[in-house]
């Protein structure tokens, strides 16, 4: 199992990944929204201490989604989050709704 840093559009998530059958989970992540940097780690149930508005850095937001080991719900202990950020996902053929684009 590992843990890493995704780029996404407007800021990153985290993801947990098991190299064995390349199955993804994303953990949590954070936005860069006009009013500042949002931070959610994800939970199997309602928890709203989990998400917060207005982080001053992209570091404490990414420190307070790391802070809840969102990947221990997921059975994976002892892993630590890679410190290389991966580059976002081919989005060439991916239009801002998530729908494939139309070849003209």
């Amino acid at each position: 199992m590992r843990v890493y840093w995704r780029k996404v559009k407007r800021g990153e998530n985290l993801i947990l990944s098991d190299e064995n059958d390349g199955n993804e989970v994303e953990l949590g992540g954070f936005r860069d929204t006009k009013r500042g940097i949002d931070a959610l780690a994800k939970t199997f149930s309602y928890d709203p201490s989990r998400s917060r508005k207005g982080f001053p850095s992209i570091e404490e937001a990414k420190d307070f989604v790391e802070s809840f080991r969102p990947w221990e719900l997921f059975g994976a202990q002892g892993v630590t989050v890679e410190p290389e950020v991966r580059p976002a996902l081919d989005s060439a053929t991916t239009d801002t709704a998530g729908t494939p684009d139309r070849q003209k």
